[in-house]
């Protein structure tokens, strides 16, 4: 409680100081969904995310078919028919389907930690990269319109409430939000291009 009084302090004393302040507010949460780059980034991880399932479906189809063939050498171990020889041989081919099989379940769960991971870091690197977009066209608007602070409005705290309870700057001409999502989707690509963003990087991070 001490520690939160001391940074309520720091962060309201300069404003008190400084009461001609220029300020100006952006939703960076309508900004940041509506930035093409951020569309584009969503459907580059959601097609990452269908490649690494079907990577895995082949992994769990190979393990299904391994159990298969070591339950019919189990049961051909019981044949009367065979020889005490061909049931040794048979004994020790299920011994080797059956490393075979916690190899497969090994590689399974190596290929699901090393996918969520992959996933997560791709996540990340995305969302990093369309906030530096975003932050920096929010710096140039704030400099342009001698802004000494700008607001984010969507910002809430570990509590999940508003940091922002009330401002009458928003939807007013303080509001950046709007010439921020217009200067970041100047330059979108046509409908239909093809998205090429973090191809590389994604081939890099493959598990």
């Amino acid at each position: 409680m001490i520690r939160w009084a001391a940074l309520a302090m720091a962060v309201t004393l300069p404003v008190v100081a400084h009461a001609q302040t220029k300020l100006a507010v952006v939703d960076m949460q309508k900004v940041f969904d509506g930035y093409w780059r951020t569309k584009q980034a969503d459907e580059n991880l959601k097609n990452r995310a269908n490649d690494l399932e079907k990577a895995r479906a082949g992994m769990v189809d190979d393990y299904k078919k391994a159990n298969e063939e070591f339950k019919k050498i189990l049961d051909s171990i019981t044949d009367p028919s065979a020889s005490n020889d061909e049931k040794e041989k048979r004994k020790q081919d299920a011994e080797k389907r059956r490393a075979e099989i916690a190899g497969i379940e090994q590689n399974v769960r190596s290929f699901d930690e090393n996918s969520r991971k992959t996933i997560l870091d791709q996540q990340k690197r995305m969302r990093d990269s369309v906030l530096r977009d975003i932050r920096g066209v929010v710096e140039e608007k704030a400099k342009a319109g001698g802004y000494q602070a700008v607001i984010d409005t969507a910002a809430t705290s570990l509590n999940q409430t508003p940091i922002v309870v009330y401002t009458s700057l928003v939807g007013s001409t303080d509001d950046l939000s709007d010439a921020v999502l217009k200067a970041l989707n100047a330059n979108a690509p046509a409908e239909g291009a093809e998205k090429k963003e973090d191809k590389k990087d994604d081939k890099k991070a493959s598990p």
